[in-house]
């Protein structure tokens, strides 16, 4: 009888962990699949929202610009985005659009790391049942981690490669002010950076936390402050606390010669006197740009790196112990059973 049941225990499939459709990765996915489709449906509108500005969304706003220049421009409805995004009706607000998404995207991640991924899971029991099967708590946070990390990874970036392009092709449509030089800077690799810190931090409030509710207030105050400081730039970057954009400003006369803006947009009479055709305008590339962006991006990275090692360090110290099998009795000559 001990026979076969010994063939088929060796026969048997191995229950896989990692990567395969029953192991860690795909037990993440299937979990938080809500999750999982918002961030989608988040990169999908924005990259969408990106491409139409980059395309036809920028046609009245440069027909404005033509016309007025930028501070006639400035006092002109964009009326051209109104049909599609019935939200707004100027560029130069859709523009930015995006900009907002990213930065309530990044407290997002964290208020999700810190409430449905982890402090949800230590609430209901779900995660120390996963932790007496054939998952150590280590690689259950390491799959919690890199399943969401590598996610946000991939949208957050493609996303900012892509504003950027429209930030090179379609810049010049925006009115001046500091809300191209916040776009300008804001837009990097301290974004994506910024958003993986987010899911760091919400992961180690709720394993220091352990309670729904108390991690997701911690979490969202904890990354807002953040994001404000990187809005405000950090306090201790000196020079390039308040970096600085060139601008390249100019009128289009009738010769095609660039000249001083006179000023007159709205003075038909004027403009002829001038022999203006049109305007110019051209962001220049700033010398704090990525002194800034590589600023940001190494403090952002180091304390993404501090609260993932914290949390494995509190995880370790709660989790419970194993109990060591005991040994059974030696069994001795002239014993009875």
């Amino acid at each position: 009888m001990s026979a076969p049941t010994t063939e088929r225990q060796r026969t048997a499939p191995v229950r896989r962990t990692l990567p395969g459709p029953d192991g860690l990765v795909w037990t993440v996915l299937r979990l938080h699949r809500t999750a999982l489709w918002t961030w989608l449906a988040y990169v999908a509108i924005s990259v969408a929202t990106l491409l139409y500005l980059w395309g036809p969304g920028s046609s009245e706003a440069r027909k404005a610009f033509d016309a007025f220049g930028y501070t006639g421009a400035q006092d002109t409805a964009f009326r051209g985005l109104s049909s599609a995004l019935p939200f707004t009706g100027s560029f130069d607000a859709v523009f930015y659009e995006p900009l907002s998404l990213i930065r309530i995207a990044a407290v997002a991640v964290a208020l999700f790391a810190a409430g449905p991924l982890i402090a949800r899971e230590l609430e209901r029991g779900t995660a120390q049942l996963a932790w007496t099967q054939s998952v150590s708590p280590a690689r259950w946070l390491a799959a919690k981690l890199a399943v969401p990390a590598v996610l946000i990874t991939v949208g957050t970036a493609v996303i900012v490669v892509l504003y950027r392009l429209v930030w090179d092709a379609r810049g010049h449509l925006l009115v001046a002010g500091i809300g191209p030089r916040d776009a300008a800077f804001s837009l990097g690799v301290a974004t994506v950076a910024n958003a993986l810190f987010g899911l760091a931090l919400g992961v180690l409030v709720a394993l220091l936390v352990r309670r729904t509710l108390p991690a997701l207030a911690i979490a969202g105050v904890g990354q807002y402050l953040v994001g404000a400081l990187r809005g405000n730039s950090w306090p201790f970057q000196g020079r390039y606390q308040q970096p600085e954009l060139p601008v390249h400003s100019k009128a289009v006369t009738t010769g095609g010669a660039e000249v001083r803006d006179p000023g007159c947009y709205l003075d038909q009479k004027c403009l002829d006197q001038h022999h203006i055709t049109g305007f110019v305008r051209t962001y220049l590339p700033s010398p704090d740009y990525w002194p800034r962006q590589l600023t940001e991006t190494g403090i952002l990275l180091g304390l993404t790196v501090l609260a993932v090692a914290a949390a494995f360090l509190v995880l370790r110290r709660h989790q419970p112990r194993r109990i060591a099998p005991t040994k059974p009795a030696p069994v001795t000559k002239g014993s009875t059973t």
